[in-house]
């Protein structure tokens, strides 16, 4: 037997937040529905030694094939969740809330000819519509009594029925009016039947307009001192509202409603679903597309929706909810809304949900499509096939004599011409290489192609002569003694030199090149707007497809540059304004981070005013006033 399960994920693939998963067959059958509060350690135990495992649980991830997760906010919703989709999808290997006839459901049989309303706990019944299950049968009871006040459906036996059909008479809740009596004639079929399509109608909407009627009339009977009825009221509309109130995630039980999150950069956008009916989650969907064009937050939510609600050819049309909530409305918003009420037949609000429980799940989507998005990204980037085919595809491209396996990328950072700083990043086929990232600090400069032929200089200056080649001799015993030194990794040569920027840019690198006598190395420019390459002295860039491998391998390239750079700019102004800081009399090193931490940044320090300064602990009037005249900003 094989020790280990080869569809697996890898353990920093999986999010460390609450969360509900699902294993899958090779059908998509869900095998198993569980709740975690920490998804990475709980999806952890499942992936041991198979000899360890529980031999159920051996034969479920034997016989599964995937496993998918949804992050949610606490474990509270991770419980719910849990509930809702062991309801919905009957997991074969699920124990807890697999046994329907521990809850019981309120129930109306729309097969019969005079549709009844009844309690079970079987839920294998067919033709019957389902509510619930509910935790507690009293209240269902009390429930379906005071909706029978309303909506006077059958709720007896089939053997009642036919008694009071052949005698004439109608039974006691006919007489009081809990039942609209179709026994005796009093209604037709169709008349009893939207007597029974109401009692559903309330019951999947959730209609709170009978809530606040009781609560009126019962207040009413207060106030008129009506007493008895007032507590008859008072105890109908208490079970009403106990039968109504959630029993999954976020939403009352009238919300019907798709909400989207979608995390995105230049190349790919991850989406997720949450499809909301009758205020509970249904269902999450996910799924990532490459941008084969440049999109950005408002067009992506025109494309998702777009090929969300447009059905095939000849096939059923797809179901669209009251409400569409998005991250951003498009331009065209009016438009789209429209066709989506076309597809749905009456109104559609698309909007952005802006507060309460939906824009708490919108968060909640959000994360999901951001943790898509990286599981995306780095299992592009870890896959060596995709790595090798974008190295090939790069160094054809560039028409470069060998795949570049060493990649070295600088970026220039700088706020508004001053504390100019560069970085430089490494990419060893096609990986980051962490250990081996310079940072540079540019004392002065005319602009950024005059900071790029700086930094090339320092960096090229190790390439010129080649460093000795480590030596070694054999011991008396054998053994191997090193008498030489191996070059350091910064001297380590490249194949390819990218910077950031369009000609200009690349053009210093190259005179860079020849003025420290590297001529043998292929240097590259990589421009933002349009993610084209320039090489030097040529007039047209180089157009690498989207979605491309060896496109999303130089991005990947520039990004890191640039973040590496930012972080060491930050690292660089913050030093020098604590260097500032601790000149003034008074202000210790505690203090110096004390205010620091206050404010959060330099920039955000010098624009203080001395009132707002005093406010730190341990700074006093006298002190900050001296602050503002040492480091406060003239301008502020």
């Amino acid at each position: 037997m094989a020790q280990d399960i080869d569809w697996r994920p890898q353990t920093g693939e999986i999010p460390t937040g609450p969360g509900v998963y699902r294993f899958l067959d090779a059908n998509g059958r869900v095998l198993y529905v569980g709740k975690a509060k920490s998804l990475r350690a709980r999806l952890s135990n499942y992936f041991g030694p198979l000899d360890s495992l529980h031999e159920r649980t051996r034969r479920m991830v034997t016989t599964a094939v995937d496993v998918k997760w949804v992050i949610v906010k606490s474990e509270y919703e991770a419980l719910q969740l849990e509930f809702m989709w062991i309801k919905q999808f009957d997991p074969p290997f699920n124990v807890v809330f697999k046994d329907d006839k521990s809850y019981p459901y309120l129930a109306v049989s729309l097969s019969d000819a005079f549709p009844r309303a009844f309690i079970t706990r079987n839920r294998e019944l067919k033709g019957v519509k389902f509510f619930g299950p509910y935790t507690n049968a009293w209240a269902v009871r009390e429930t379906l009594d005071t909706l029978l006040k309303v909506y006077p459906v059958r709720s007896c036996t089939q053997g009642v029925f036919d008694r009071a059909k052949r005698t004439g008479r109608a039974c006691l809740l006919g007489d009081i009016g809990k039942c609209a009596a179709p026994c005796v004639g009093r209604v037709t079929s169709d008349e009893h039947k939207k007597i029974a399509r109401d009692f559903i109608d309330f019951m999947g909407g959730g209609d709170t307009r009978i809530v606040a009627g009781l609560k009126q009339r019962m207040i009413s009977a207060s106030e008129e001192q009506q007493y008895e009825l007032a507590a008859q009221l008072r105890d109908d509309y208490q079970a009403l509202e106990k039968v109504l109130e959630k029993s999954t995630v976020v939403f009352t039980d009238q919300t019907d409603a798709d909400l989207f999150g979608i995390a995105h950069d230049d190349l790919a956008a991850a989406v997720s679903q949450f499809i909301v009916r009758g205020g509970r989650i249904r269902g999450v969907r996910g799924w990532v597309v490459d941008k084969e064009l440049e999109r950005d937050l408002p067009e992506l939510v025109e494309y998702v929706l777009q090929n969300v609600y447009e059905s095939p050819a000849g096939a059923e049309p797809i179901e669209v909810p009251r409400e569409v909530l998005v991250p951003e409305l498009p331009e065209d918003s009016r438009e789209l809304a429209r066709w989506l009420g076309e597809k749905r037949g009456s109104k559609v609000d698309l909007r952005v949900p802006q507060r309460g429980d939906k824009a708490a799940l919108a968060k909640t989507a959000l994360t999901n499509a951001k943790h898509a998005l990286l599981l995306y990204k780095s299992r592009r980037t870890s896959d060596f096939t995709a790595r090798a085919e974008a190295l090939t595809a790069l160094q054809n491209a560039l028409n470069l004599p060998d795949a570049p396996l060493r990649i070295e990328c600088f970026d220039i950072s700088h706020l508004g011409g001053t504390n100019v700083v560069a970085s430089m990043v490494v990419f060893e086929d096609g990986l980051p290489k962490k250990d081996q990232y310079r940072h540079f600090a540019i004392e002065e400069t005319t602009d950024d192609t005059d900071s790029i032929y700086q930094v090339l200089m320092r960096r090229l200056k190790y390439l010129r002569e080649p460093e000795p080649e480590p030596t070694a001799e054999i011991g008396p015993d054998g053994e191997v003694i090193e008498t030489g030194k191996a070059p350091s990794r910064f001297a380590y040569r490249p194949n390819l030199l990218i910077v950031d920027g369009g000609q200009p840019q690349v053009n210093a690198a190259a005179r860079a090149l020849r003025d420290s006598g590297v001529t043998d190395l292929a240097v590259v420019g990589i421009a933002k707007r349009l993610e084209e390459l320039w090489l030097p002295e040529e007039p047209f860039p180089v157009i690498l497809p989207r979605g491309a491998d060896e496109l999303f391998l130089v991005q990947r390239l520039r990004d890191e540059a640039h973040r590496f750079a930012i972080s060491y700019q930050r690292k660089k102004r913050s030093g020098s304004i604590a260097s500032q800081l601790e000149q003034i009399s008074g202000l210790g090193e505690k203090r110096v981070k004390a205010l620091l931490k206050h404010f959060g940044s330099a920039k955000r320090l010098k624009q203080a005013s001395a009132d707002e300064i005093a406010e730190v602990a341990g700074i006093g009037p006298v002190l900050a006033q001296q602050i503002v005249a040492e480091i406060g900003d003239p301008l502020a």
